[in-house]
Formats: structure tokens, sequence, C-alpha cells
């Protein structure tokens, strides 16, 4: 198939990327024009394992092309996707200019029938006013598609080509049976292709991010708890993660969610309940339970010091998460500001994020060239993100290099009798 993505930002470039691998003809339209000659120039704007070499590979087959000419992808193709920002509003909300201003763009650009798919996540009711913005600038028929991105950072690619369900919101049947097509090689497997209609759709990826932030925020709450009557969290999250009707996946205790997506989500479906008068209760003691959770560390360093100033705190993780150098709403990010206030003196490492960092922080924080060269002086390690190459490390080398043997572990990687019989003092999240 040919096929148009508007927007070559995360959700763009994996999409168009693994779309091309399956054989379609593939446009990625960007307003960026540095964006777009780095991309033609086989250079990734993002850090996502894999991407690189299958955007490289797409591109010397020819099926993959970048453009910032957004009538040429449109013409030129059967299906587009909006994969634009939808940022967070002043109020919470989902700010949907980019998405409805694309489909305007659309439309004047439109030769003959489409289907246009929203593929960025998108309040409830936004597939409506994209079919009425299209109803009002083109005569051609068209057909409005929802269709949510269900991907993991550091994972995405996984993700798109193996999926556990495609969902599809269509209203008409043409083009669901077009969509059903585009996908049934990703779904060869057995994942189930959902289709339903678009206001249902649209709430599906909202939902989803919703349950797993309440399953993140539920174990911090049971790892505080623990802490304060004495119990072990791990012990009781396996007893917890043993009933089937529970499972394991998103019940591990640390600093917080963060990222692009699960903070966003939350407000914007905080937002749109609000707006139709319901109170989204739980969801909004998840938030209030997040945000606190990210000072849990910066709390337990003060308790520990009595006062940060003139301390120097080594820090290893900035990303949100593993395989990714994505900072947003990052646990990392209140730390180190909280941590700078206190006048300590922070060096920080991350195998991917040290860019990123360099642009929130500046100089205030010193970048170190690894792991080890962080702990020189230290007098204390902050776990923040749970890098594989930071869980078993070199004890002995740790020690020698640190001016004190206390390690804070927000990720609970270590385990607390190994790591004590080294020598350390050791905080963790949960766990006496």
């Amino acid at each position: 198939m040919k096929i148009a993505i508007v927007g070559s930002g995360y959700v763009g470039l994996v999409a168009g990327a693994c779309l091309a691998e399956n054989g379609n003809d593939v446009i990625c339209v960007d307003k960026d024009p540095a964006k777009i000659r780095a991309l033609q120039r086989g250079r990734i704007p993002i850090y996502e394992p894999g991407l690189e070499e299958m955007v490289r590979r797409n591109r010397a087959e020819k099926r993959l092309t970048f453009t910032t000419a957004l009538d040429r992808g449109v013409r030129n193709s059967q299906i587009i996707f909006i994969a634009v920002g939808t940022p967070t509003g002043e109020d919470g909300s989902a700010d949907l200019q980019h998405v409805l201003g694309v489909a305007r763009e659309i439309a004047r650009s439109m030769n003959g029938y489409r289907v246009i798919v929203n593929k960025s996540t998108v309040p409830v009711g936004t597939a409506a006013k994209v079919r009425e913005i299209l109803r009002r600038e083109t005569t051609h028929p068209f057909s409005v598609v929802s269709n949510p991105e269900f991907l993991k950072q550091g994972a995405a690619i996984d993700d798109f080509m193996k999926p556990d369900r495609v969902v599809i919101g269509a209203e008409d049947p043409r083009g669901a049976e077009l969509m059903k097509e585009l996908y049934a090689p990703f779904t060869r497997t057995g994942a189930p292709i959902m289709l339903m209609d678009c206001a249902s759709a649209e709430l599906c990826k909202y939902a989803a991010n919703a349950m797993l932030a309440t399953r993140i925020s539920f174990m911090n709450e049971v790892a505080n708890v623990c802490e304060a009557v004495g119990a072990n969290v791990d012990e009781v999250r396996r007893a917890v993660a043993s009933d089937r009707r529970i499972g394991s996946s998103f019940l591990f205790p640390g600093v917080g969610y963060g990222g692009s997506c699960f903070p966003k989500d939350v407000k914007a479906m905080l937002q749109f309940a609000g707006a139709k008068a319901y109170d989204f209760k739980i969801l909004r003691a998840v938030e209030a339970v997040n945000d606190g959770q990210k000072e849990r560390l910066l709390e337990k360093l003060t308790v520990h010091f009595g006062s940060l100033k003139g301390k120097r705190i080594a820090v290893w993780g900035l990303a949100f998460k593993p395989r990714t150098d994505d900072m947003r709403e990052a646990p990392a990010v209140p730390l180190i500001k909280g941590l700078l206030a206190a006048g300590a003196d922070v060096h920080a490492y991350d195998p991917e994020a040290m860019q990123v960092a360099r642009g929130i922080f500046g100089g205030k924080v010193t970048y170190a060239e690894n792991s080890y060269a962080a702990l020189t002086g230290a007098d204390a390690l902050v776990i923040v993100t749970e890098w594989n190459e930071f869980r078993e490390p070199d004890y002995a080398r740790m020690k020698k290099l640190m001016r004190g043997a206390v390690i804070f572990d927000g990720r609970n990687v270590y385990n607390p009798d190994q790591i004590r019989a080294q020598g350390f003092t050791y905080y963790s999240m949960g766990r006496p």
C-alpha cells in the first residue's frame, strides 16, 4: 500500500519504518526542514533500539522517503496517518491545534478518496472534529479512522511488528477494510484486530495508560506502607502478583512514572472526564501519588545527611526508563533540581540521555563520561533509572572511588543483604 505519515516524531517515525519494513511505500512528512534533512542523511533524532538500522535499510530499498511537502504525501498515498504532537494545555487537556491543522491541510490537498487515520493520542470526539473539517474543506470522499498506538519506548519496534492487539475505530466499512488489510501481516500470529466505533477507540489508549499508571502508583503506595510498618515490598509484591487475576506487570515500586505518555494521558483523561462533569477520583489520586513519589529519594537523602549543602551526589540514570533518551517528566529532573536547590554538587551519568540533560540543566550538573567516573569523591550514589549496566557493578571499585559508601536505590536494583555485606549503607523503596 501507499502510505503517508504526517509527523516524524517518535510515533510517526516508528510507524513509518515498520510499515515500510513490511513492503509498503511510505512517505514521512514533517514541517521541520532540519529534521527532514537529517532523516534523509540517515540521522535519527531519537534513540530507539533498532530504529536507525530499520530506517536506513528501508531508505536504501526506496520504500521509505522523507519530505516537507504534505501535498505530495497526500496525493501519492491511499492512507494518511496523522501522528503529530498533542501537548498538554494549561488546563491539562490535549492540545489539538496541530492535529486539526494537519487535517485541514490534508483536505485541501486531496485528489480522490483517502483514509485519514488519527494515530496521535487524542481525546474522545477528535475523529468527529477531523471529519467535520474534511467535510468543510473537500468534496472528495474519505474515511476517518482512529488507530491508537500502544508503543513502549525501548521496545517500540517489537510492539509495532508483533502487537498485542490492533484497535481500529471506524464508522464506515470501506475505511475499516483497508485498515484490516494494512494490519493483516502484523497479526498473523493471532493478535486480534479489534473493530469498534471511533469514540471507543479513542478512549482505549487513555484507559490502558490510566490502568498502568494506577498499578504503578498503587504499588508505590504499598511500598511506602511497607516502610512505615517494617514489611518487605518484594515479598508483598510476589504474593500479590501470583494471583492470576492480578499478575506481575507494572507492580514494581520505584520513584514514579514519567515519559511522554502516562503523565500527559492521565491529565487529559481527568480533563475530558471533568468536562462532562465526572470527577475521576481514582485517577486524581494516581496523579497525586506519582507527584509525591518523585520526592521520596530527596526525602531519604535529607533524612540521612541532615543537610545536603556541599555534598557530592552521584546520580545513575536520567531518562525516565531504560532504552530511551527521553527525559520528559523523568523522576531524575525534580530530584536533581531538589539536590541543586539544597546546595549539593551533582555528578550524573546516563548511557543515552546526557545530551538531553544538558539541555535541561546546562552547566549546573557535572556530566560523567561513564558510571564509575560519576562516583569519584561522591558522598552518596542515587540510582534513578534501572539500566542493565548498573545491575552488576564492581562494588569494590565503587567503594574505592566514593567518599561515602551510601546508596539510595530508587528502583530496587540490588539485593539489600548482598549490598550491605559489601560495606554499603543502603536505602531502597519499601524494603527494610
